[in-house]
């Protein structure tokens, strides 16, 4: 079993990522020369690497979306175990070529937007390829002709794994190929790869992976991959309890790309079922950051028996990630969950520790 923590980048952790750090703190340690496959649209060089010799070629990129960062740092740690002396990754490089693109989208990673700099969200823009990053990413596709392709995502911590009360920690998709979700040669090898990983993850965090909505949409990139005939996979990096840092989710993506890649190297693929890819539970929108009970004890504004849930918003200050929490809804809140719970109660600080100020003062100047 391979020993996340011996391959750790620990100079790359938080939630702000960018290519600068990367630049600054990592890339250095790569023994491959980088492949620029294009410019950004303020003219920041996109870099790629790629590791191995074998028949099997995967392409794999991360921060399309800029603020979302927990793969990049699983890329990394994935990087240094690749050129570690350990026999699997031996075995993998021997059998397959592969190619990573730490950030596709380095001007939205530096502002730490989901979007490019002219705005554009680059996961939607697959058909008319209007963006440089975009281009770049098809131009490499088309040239390195991947037998597979690892579409490195983020998702929000409101994510449940199905009905039950365990945050999406990773969850898959296999993007459809067309409007009737036909479950085609090319998607079902994808289930199969992310039944493989699957199995590995649930002696991990048993109950907590989650599978996306399967809607096609011809302007993402995983569905338009897809149609080409090349078995495209969505992952997600989702929440961990207590881990909005995402330091957890990253070692649990880092177990399922070396899982992925050794079922590819193995060429057992084929050897899962597509009726265990459905067994996953679909995402489903059940978490609050925070739950607070009796808030009525805190602010006479809020009803007697309410409860509030709370979410936090991402805001980039002084190149950290600060968690501000957003009342995001009211009422009974019956089949909801929360990462966290407070009761408030009848004493000085109701029931808050000190790392909630923030959810006591929102509470407290809320007015209905």
């Amino acid at each position: 079993m391979v020993d996340h923590s011996f391959y750790k980048e620990d100079s790359i952790k938080g939630r702000y990522v960018t290519l600068a750090q990367l630049q600054h703190l990592f890339l250095s340690k790569i023994h491959a020369a980088p492949i620029y496959i294009g410019k950004s649209v303020k003219g920041e060089n996109i870099p790629a690497f790629q590791f191995g010799q074998g028949k099997f070629k995967v392409l794999m990129w991360s921060q399309m979306h800029g603020n979302e960062s927990t793969t990049t740092k699983a890329v990394c740690d994935l990087i240094h175990f690749l050129q570690s002396n350990d026999a699997l990754a031996k075995h993998i490089l021997n059998k397959c070529t592969i190619c990573v693109v730490p950030i596709l989208n380095p001007d939205g990673a530096e502002a730490y937007t989901r979007i490019n700099h002219n705005e554009i969200d680059l996961n939607r823009d697959a058909k008319e390829r209007t963006q440089p990053e975009s281009q770049a990413l098809r131009k490499l596709f088309k040239n390195f002709k991947p037998d597979y392709c690892f579409n490195l995502h983020d998702q929000r911590t409101l994510f449940s794994a199905g009905n039950n009360p365990k945050p999406a920690t990773v969850s898959f998709l296999s993007p459809s190929s067309n409007f009737e979700r036909d479950i085609t040669p090319t998607r079902e090898a994808a289930m199969k790869l992310i039944v493989a990983m699957n199995s590995d993850l649930q002696e991990r965090i048993p109950g907590q992976v989650g599978r996306y909505d399967d809607g096609f949409n011809e302007n993402c990139t995983g569905d338009s991959f897809q149609t080409t005939g090349t078995p495209t996979i969505l992952f997600e990096a989702g929440h961990y309890p207590e881990d909005y840092e995402r330091e957890k989710t990253r070692e649990y993506i880092f177990h399922a790309l070396i899982k992925g890649l050794k079922t590819i190297a193995d060429n057992q693929v084929h050897e899962y079922s597509t009726n265990d890819y459905f067994k996953i539970p679909e995402n489903r929108k059940l978490f609050f950051d925070v739950i607070v009970l009796h808030s009525n004890k805190v602010n006479t504004s809020f009803k007697e028996g309410e409860k509030v849930g709370i979410r936090f918003k991402e805001v980039l200050i002084d190149d950290k990630i600060e968690f501000i929490p957003e009342i995001a809804e009211k009422g009974t809140l019956e089949g909801y969950f929360g990462h966290k719970l407070i009761e408030c109660v009848d004493s000085k600080d109701f029931g808050f520790g000190s790392k909630d100020k923030k959810i006591l003062e929102l509470l407290q100047n809320f007015d209905v």
